[in-house]
Parts: structure tokens; C-alpha cells; sequence
């Protein structure tokens, strides 16, 4: 007991000289401080990766660059958007939107159905096999693709509606088969991932709501109105916002087919247009202003579609 009792005095800590909590660490650990702390690597990575370069870019589309020279000269690059080359993108564009969203969410939806039922074996391999062509090369599968789609009456795509009856076509240089190329690309790169993410709403989906709708005496096709396509809405907002942003966004699709120059613009898209305006002919200012007005159009286009499909309602409403 006396040993204890010298040790408890030799442990005490004098008045005057306990030890002060760290300011920082507290502050840091108060619960109103740690969520920020959470996400600012995020906020970091937003502001250095995303939020400056579009300032800068809003600042350089208002700019003549040359080299060692900038000048300031209002709206003038933005006057000069207005052009046949710019109309033509966005057609172009607008339609390669289209199309994709219509094919890259109706029969993703079909094949995650198939994938989910007891119809399909090796469902494991079929689920893994779908991430091939998204992490395929996008220049190894461009030229792929022009092999394929060659002018030579051998060509593949030639010899296949050969066996139909039809003549070899040219499908690089028309309008109508260098758009069907781009769609039929993408369609094959990103129809997996957008089925995975379908798998994975199906999958959230209870059994029982089924077995329910059976005993009413519910067929497929009503089970999968009331029941499935319910459960389904926000993952299928998702698919078609990410297909709407990225057919606006089009340009590996365009360039690995034509090597950057389609003949008569048949392949011209916005970012390709403002590629060409902005790298190819050193006009970097003109070249933001396009970039701002795909900006400004890619979000007043999301924003529609959110606003039609009541994304922005809260669950009670």
C-alpha cells in the first residue's frame, strides 16, 4: 500500500501544469466541423479540376488569343458561332443524342431483364463480360471499326447485307451510314455498363411485390409497368441524363472513324467542331466560346428533362 500510494504521488500532475487539450484537433473534431472535412478533397478536386477551368474558359471566350498577344474584343467570337460548320454540329450532335439515349436505355432495360430471370445460365460470366468493350481501347476499336466498315465489297458490314441482296456501300462517306457508325460504336462501347447498372436496380426490387401482383392475376407485361418500370424510374433518369450529357459530349466516336475530318462535316460534332476552331487552327478564344455554349446547352437540355420526369419532387410529393 505505501508502494502504491508514493507511486500515485510521483504519477500526480502539480496544480497549474495539466495538460491542455490540442485546440486544433478538438476544433477539427467538433461535429459540426468533421462533415467539411470529409468532403474537402472533393471540394478541392471540384474547384482545381473543374471550377477554374470553366472560369477560365467563360474569361478566354470573351478574348482574341494569339501567341504572346490577348486582347479582349465583347462578343465578337460568339457572333461568330453563328455559322453553317456550327449548325451542322449541332445537328449532328442532336441526332447522335437522340439516337443513343433511344438505344442505350430501352434495350438495356430488355437485356437486364433477361439477365435477371431463370432463363439465362452463366449469368456470372455474361455480368463480367459486359465490361469488356468499355475498357477496350477507344483508338484499337476505331480502327476496328473502319476495317469493318470498309469501302471494299469484302468488308465485313459489305459482305452481311451482300448475303440480303443489297450493293457494297460506302458507309464512311454518307451521311446516314457515318451517323448509323457513331451510334452503332457507342451503343457497343457503353451498352454493358448502362445493363449492370439496370442488373443492379432489378436486383433492389422485393420478390414479393411479384409473387403479389401474380396472385392478382397480373401478366409480364403488367408486372413490368406497375411493378418494374416503377422501381426502375430513377436509375433509368440516371441512364438517360448521363446518355443526353455524353451524346452532346461526342467526339472519340467521330475522330477514330474519320481521323478527325469527316468528309462534308457528315461527322462533325460540337466538341469536334470546337477541337478543330480551338487546337487545329490555334483559335483558342473561339474555341471557348463553343465550349461555353455546349456547356449552356447541355445544362438548359438536363435541366428540362429533370424538370419533365420529376427528378427534382421530393419522395411525398
Amino acid at each position: 500500500m505505501a508502494e502504491l500510494k508514493a507511486n500515485n504521488r510521483n504519477n500526480t500532475v502539480p496544480l497549474g501544469k495539466e495538460k491542455k487539450p490540442n485546440k486544433v484537433l478538438g476544433f477539427l473534431n467538433s461535429k459540426k466541423v468533421v462533415p467539411y472535412v470529409f468532403v474537402l478533397p472533393f471540394i478541392v478536386s471540384f474547384a482545381v479540376l473543374t471550377l477554374y477551368p470553366t472560369i477560365q474558359a467563360i474569361i478566354m471566350s470573351f478574348q482574341r488569343i494569339l501567341p504572346g498577344q490577348i486582347e479582349f474584343i465583347g462578343l465578337q467570337n460568339y457572333q461568330r458561332i453563328l455559322n453553317p460548320a456550327f449548325y451542322k454540329a449541332l445537328t449532328n450532335s442532336t441526332v447522335y443524342m437522340l439516337l443513343t439515349v433511344l438505344i442505350l436505355v430501352t434495350i438495356p432495360i430488355i437485356l437486364a431483364i433477361l439477365l435477371d430471370s431463370k432463363l439465362v445460365r452463366f449469368k456470372t460470366f455474361f455480368r463480367s463480360a459486359l465490361f469488356i468493350p468499355a475498357l477496350t481501347s477507344i483508338v484499337v476499336a476505331g480502327v476496328i471499326f473502319r476495317l469493318v466498315s470498309g469501302e471494299s465489297e469484302f468488308a465485313v458490314l459489305n459482305q452481311i447485307i451482300g448475303f440480303f441482296g443489297f450493293e457494297p456501300i460506302s458507309w464512311q462517306f454518307n451521311a446516314w451510314s457515318g451517323m448509323l457508325l457513331m451510334v452503332f460504336m457507342a451503343s457497343w462501347r457503353w451498352m454493358g455498363v448502362n445493363v449492370l447498372y439496370f442488373l443492379a436496380g432489378l436486383q433492389s426490387i422485393p420478390k414479393e411485390l411479384y409473387e403479389s401482383a401474380e396472385m392478382d392475376g397480373a401478366n409480364m407485361f403488367h408486372k413490368f409497368r406497375h411493378v418494374t418500370l416503377p422501381f426502375l424510374k430513377p436509375i433509368i433518369i440516371f441512364v438517360t441524363t448521363i446518355s443526353i450529357i455524353g451524346g452532346f459530349r461526342v467526339f472519340e466516336e467521330s475522330y477514330v472513324i474519320w481521323e478527325g475530318n469527316s468528309p462534308g462535316n457528315i461527322g462533325l460534332t460540337l466538341v469536334g467542331l470546337l477541337y478543330q476552331q480551338g487546337i487545329q487552327q490555334n483559335d483558342m478564344g473561339f474555341g471557348a466560346a463553343i465550349g461555353v455554349v455546349l456547356l449552356l446547352l447541355i445544362f438548359i437540355v438536363s435541366i428540362i428533362y429533370l424538370l419533365l420526369t420529376g427528378a427534382f419532387k421530393r419522395g411525398d410529393e
